[in-house]
């Protein structure tokens, strides 16, 4: 892989959206979101939304016993474990909303439970929120069913309680083996718990597990992040996700926490960043695409060979492309040509459940323009290529005249063989592939118009 020099790497250390969904979240407005959610629900009902595709659930659970300071998601912190019994019983309140207009029994493919920490969640209120969820939807056979978990959270015994419930998946925060890091940060779990963790797992009969590491943290060096990972080339995940550290301390108010003299240069954050690359495939893992990387007999890389990856909220997935019921505090959710966001707050989250209303702030109505460009630019995420007259057949209109413009920018990567262009289409080369963000981002309309990207993670 010596064509990924710190060279190239640097020049593609810019901003970018993770193209989770299109338009990307940050377009999202508060104008009309109810009234548009709630129409996208009565055309699924009514058939016009594909009533019989089936859904994907997100379960938001906001907890966390401790903050770690690298954190942007949506969480609590507490000690108070009696906080999640209300939780569960406005989860409920909301999902009870839903199956009101789109009825119960309807077909899940996929679950994901985040955070927080999900497994904040005692043994006994785990097994409740699982049996509210199976009530109402029918989970079919060879679905993808994950859970985010903290390590110093559970034990064999709270594994195997999750396996009991029906998730086929575990995805283990890691971050860093380091202990030097792992103290900058706030995240102290030592090597030894993760590796019996994962070995339970296995035994236990989990289909995958994955492991999420993040470089350019507080204390971290190329040679420490080389030893982090050696451990986990031992380790051996099924998966793993390997993130760039955003430090945006005025946005996250934990990452405030962090002394930012001591992050990594630039110059050692691309170094991490290549070498990597470099470990992980000589250690026989596939790159997927943008930070995910899955051993060959994995599901995850079955599918990028087969060509029939999808990408989410959540990231790359196996599952067809769905509408998405996003439940609890600030989830995410897309129904038909809609999204749709919750409440970030507690109080605003609950307020409105208790006047019966769906808790909805924000989302967008998707213009056919946002769904041309949408099929566009997950085609070239999760595919890396884009046929022109299959996709013109498909939205009835020229494709090579609508992106003229974007085309021609293009012209640049492709003299740099990051793809290749031709009166059949546009295809992604596997050197392109590692940059296949910065292909996307020529796409986004709303980006292209707005060149404040600080707000976005490095696309590399």
């Amino acid at each position: 892989m010596s064509f990924l020099t710190p060279e190239l790497l640097s020049r593609f250390d810019i901003p970018g959206p993770r193209y989770t969904s299109y338009p990307t979240a940050d377009r999202f407005v508060e104008a009309c979101a109810q009234s548009n959610l709630h129409q996208a629900l009565d055309l699924r009902t009514q058939g016009v939304g594909h009533k019989n595709r089936p859904l994907s659930i997100y379960v938001h659970i906001p907890f966390c016993e401790s903050l770690c300071y690298y954190c942007a998601c949506n969480k609590i912190i507490t000690k108070h474990h009696e906080k999640a019994v209300p939780y569960l019983r406005y989860l409920a309140k909301e999902l009870a909303l839903y199956t009101s207009t789109i009825g119960t029994g309807q077909s899940v493919s996929q679950l994901h439970l985040g955070g927080g920490t999900p497994t904040f969640l005692s043994d006994s209120e785990l097994s409740a929120l699982m049996s509210m969820l199976k009530r109402n939807f029918n989970f079919v056979a060879g679905g993808e069913y994950s859970v985010e978990v903290d390590p110093r959270t559970v034990n064999a015994e709270r594994l195997a309680l999750l396996f009991e419930l029906g998730f086929n998946r575990l995805s283990f925060g890691v971050q860093d083996f380091d202990p030097e890091v792992q103290k900058a940060v706030h995240r102290i779990q030592p090597v030894e718990q993760v590796f019996a963790l994962v070995a339970s797992a296995r035994k236990i009969g989990f289909e995958s597990v994955n492991v999420d590491l993040i470089y350019g943290l507080p204390k971290q060096s190329p040679e420490s992040f080389d030893r982090t990972l050696k451990q986990i080339n031992a380790l051996r995940p099924d998966r793993i996700a390997l993130y760039a550290y955003a430090h945006l301390p005025e946005r996250f108010k934990p990452q405030r926490r962090i002394v930012a003299a001591e992050l990594p240069v630039a110059s050692s954050k691309i170094a991490m960043l290549s070498r990597s690359m470099d470990a992980l495939m000589a250690a026989g893992y596939v790159y997927v695409g943008m930070d995910h990387f899955a051993l060959p007999v994995d599901a995850l890389a079955v599918a990028k060979r087969q060509g029939r990856l999808h990408r989410n909220f959540q990231g790359y997935s196996t599952q067809p492309d769905c509408d998405l019921i996003g439940l609890g505090v600030s989830s995410i959710g897309r129904m038909g040509s809609t999204y749709s966001q919750n409440a970030k707050t507690m109080d605003e989250y609950v307020d409105m459940l208790d006047q019966a209303q769906l808790p909805v702030v924000k989302g967008l109505a998707l213009s056919r323009d946002d769904q041309i460009r949408r099929a566009w630019i997950m085609a070239i995420m999760c595919q890396g290529h884009v046929q022109f007259d299959v996709f013109n057949e498909a939205w009835l209109i020229d494709a090579q005249s609508y992106f003229s413009e974007e085309l021609l920018q293009l012209q640049s990567m492709q003299s740099q063989g990051l793809l290749e262009l031709s009166e059949q289409g546009l295809h992604v080369t596997p050197m392109g592939w590692f940059f296949v963000r910065g292909v996307a981002m020529v796409f986004d309309k709303y980006l292209q118009a707005d060149r404040n990207r600080t707000r976005f993670s490095k696309i590399i």
